[in-house]
């Protein structure tokens, strides 16, 4: 074990190199000054080596843990060249989740509920698994790292930690239990500790293999509409309207499903005092990144002002906290959400908090906006494309809310209690006020989320925000 711990910190100083450059790390907007080690675990000894470390990662004003998971060889194989980390003492070391040997590991200790040091491999009750399948990791994501086991499971690793509960894990649960439809069941987990604390590391599921992620269907539905020259939304082959409202239904179902697993209560107006006053500090704060956004401060400002001294009351319950056309999957059966963690960005501590179900609305319709518009990012000037892409935008927005008001409006109180939250929302559109400043905060995330990792993107929500502060948007 000494010799591990010295190939540990040895791996340590090749780190701050080579986090920058993996797509899950949150950090890129700085540099990294050092990376600690907290937590060693020997997974599988030899050669292969196979390490799940947890690391602490500092930038300036910030300390962070991450997860990883860390394979070792005398003689690194040629298909593993581009996972290559350092090779401390000659030994070459690369990230293990694109090793299929080494992947295998990890489910077999899942099957076998494996205590190894302080982790904990365990499964849901009433779960059995088939272990020897390899794990290849998927290349969607960007703030975790998933493994799919042949067409069954998969498995998801959090990289950046925070202790406490898991809101993906815990709403998965919830859904579960009262038969929701619409996610994948959640099939085991993988615990830790941190700071003393017990940490989720990782969360197991059924795998859909004939699946097909909303962003890939939405966007396929622009570029043909872009592509059909003349034709409007409503008369493409590729119209996607019908697809939007089965989502918002699926949505809807969600909401209802959570409120009959955890219930909701009432936000007043010291809650909603606090939701603008949120607003407007990210507002503040964005603007010191982006000046560009400068112009349309004060229209912006004006909205969270108006959030800020509503008197409410205001319904709140547990949501997806981050949805968007890539957290959510057709199957033959209909539509998926999946990845309950809430917003990244968040600490644990706010994003298992009850939020209105119109967060969820709002990040939904900011999402058909932006699968509409990034299409014509790289494109010359062309005032037809934008006009079909903001007519694709709208169609499917006002879709989606149509389907999302048909449940709501269906909800029925569950024995002798009061409606369902969705009920009392009833059609989003009813709720114009706090809807429209919810896309307002969105688009101002995603606006510093572009700045920091995408700034050729950073037209798409620039131009949304000029949309919505000077003319409204429409649904």
């Amino acid at each position: 074990m000494h010799d591990t711990q010295d190939l540990v910190r040895a791996l340590a100083d090749g780190l701050p190199a080579w986090l920058p450059a993996q797509r899950w790390f949150a950090g890129k907007d700085r540099p990294v000054r050092s990376v600690r080690p907290l937590h060693t675990t020997v997974l599988l000894d030899g050669d292969p080596l196979l390490l799940h470390l947890v690391v602490e990662v500092e930038q300036q004003d910030r300390r962070e843990p991450y997860q990883l998971l860390i394979g070792c060889r005398e003689q690194l194989p040629e298909h593993l060249g581009a996972s290559w980390i350092a090779s401390p003492g000659g030994r070459p070391c690369y990230e293990a989740g694109t090793d299929p040997e080494l992947t295998a590991h990890l489910l077999t200790a899942l099957a076998e509920q494996r205590h190894v040091g302080e982790l904990r491999f365990a499964l849901e009750d009433g779960v059995s698994l088939r272990a020897g399948a390899r794990g290849r990791p998927i290349g969607a994501e960007q703030s975790n790292t998933s493994l799919v086991y042949g067409h069954d499971y998969i498995l998801k690793l959090f990289r950046r930690l925070a202790p406490g509960p898991s809101a993906d894990l815990d709403r998965h649960r919830a859904l579960h239990a009262v038969g929701c439809t619409h996610i994948a069941q959640p099939l085991g987990s993988i615990t830790g500790r941190l700071h003393g604390q017990p940490v989720v590391l990782g969360m197991l599921q059924e795998f859909m293999a004939d699946a097909v992620e909303g962003w890939a269907m939405a966007t396929t539905s622009v570029r043909d509409l872009l592509a059909e020259g003349d034709l409007h939304a409503d008369e493409a082959g590729g119209d996607f309207a019908g697809e939007a409202h089965r989502l918002g239904r699926a949505v809807a179902t969600v909401h209802a499903d959570l409120d009959r697993a955890l219930g909701h209560r009432q936000a007043g107006a010291d809650e909603l005092a606090e939701a603008g006053e949120r607003m407007l500090r990210r507002l503040d704060e964005v603007l010191l990144q982006v000046p560009a956004l400068g112009p349309y401060a004060p229209a912006i400002r004006e909205a969270f002002e108006r959030v800020r001294v509503m008197t409410g009351p205001v319904v709140v319950q547990q949501v997806h906290g981050d949805l968007h056309l890539g957290q959510v999957l057709r199957t033959v059966h209909g539509w998926l959400l999946i990845d309950f963690e809430g917003e990244p960005a968040a600490p644990i501590a706010k994003r298992v908090l009850p939020h209105t179900p119109l967060r969820d609305v709002a990040g939904m319709l900011r999402s058909f906006d932006y699968a509409a518009h990034q299409m014509i990012v790289d494109q010359p000037a062309n005032k037809q494309l934008t006009v079909r892409a903001l007519e694709w935008s709208r169609r499917n927005r006002s879709a989606f809310c149509d389907g999302y008001a048909a449940v709501a409006a269906g909800a029925a109180p569950t024995g002798a209690g009061e409606p369902p939250a969705i009920a009392l929302i009833g059609d989003p559109r009813r709720h114009a006020r706090l809807l429209h400043a919810l896309e307002l905060d969105k688009a101002i995330y995603e606006i510093a989320y572009e700045n920091a990792n995408r700034p050729e993107w950073l037209s798409v929500p620039l131009a949304s925000v000029a949309r919505m502060t000077t003319e409204g948007e429409h649904l």
